[in-house]
């Protein structure tokens, strides 16, 4: 069973047939990401020595999965940049001023997928276009997926977790601050982190 559905470049007969399967055509539909079992979270390197761990607390998104047409697929995430929490509330006042996000500014962080494609196994990458600070710039995603299944509830849930790297300086955020042991006191490569439980709309 697949997100985005499989590609296998053997057979074209064989890759038809895995595109219409019915395990494929079971997770087909829309489906809204539900923040309370769903985080967003970044790694940052602090001081040159140490990782410091973030996550967003308000988001909302939404998927299009489409196992007959993969390329159909789509994904599409909001971030509420207020909501920003790294354990330190003085820490996260200062990623909301001026020097990083400028949340009164920019109060929202978005991405919506240009495209999907598989890569094997249980591991697709999703790309679309990630906006900062107004700065709109490609953003490669990639996933495992966890699976899917009916909840206690009666909700049909898929899941899958996700990674990426970005260099926060190509969005615009370069506030740093020289060490005097040499480096620079936050890391520019910012580590993404995704894991994701989304329902199956009515």
């Amino acid at each position: 069973m697949s997100i985005f559905g499989r590609k296998d470049s053997a057979d074209p007969t064989t890759a038809a047939t895995a595109a219409v399967s019915p395990d494929l055509a079971a997770v087909t539909g829309d489906y809204t990401i539900d923040p309370a079992h769903s985080s967003i979270g970044f790694v940052a390197r602090h001081a040159m020595v140490t990782n410091v761990k973030g996550k967003f607390l308000d988001f909302s998104g939404s998927l299009h999965l489409d196992g007959a047409d993969p390329s159909a697929s789509t994904a599409s995430i909001d971030v509420t940049m207020d909501s920003i929490d790294t354990g330190s509330a003085d820490r996260d006042g200062h990623l909301k001023s001026s020097d990083f996000f400028k949340t009164d500014e920019f109060p929202a962080m978005t991405f919506r997928s240009t495209s999907a494609e598989a890569l094997g196994g249980d591991d697709y990458r999703i790309t679309g276009d990630l906006e900062i600070l107004g700065v709109t710039r490609p953003l490669s995603i990639d996933l495992e997926f966890n699976g899917a299944a009916k909840d206690p509830f009666g909700n049909e849930r898929v899941g899958f977790e996700g990674k990426a790297e970005i260099l926060r300086s190509e969005w615009g955020l370069t506030w740093n601050a020289a060490l005097e042991t040499g480096g620079v006191l936050v890391s520019d490569k910012i580590k993404l982190n995704f894991d994701i439980s989304a329902i199956r709309n009515a």
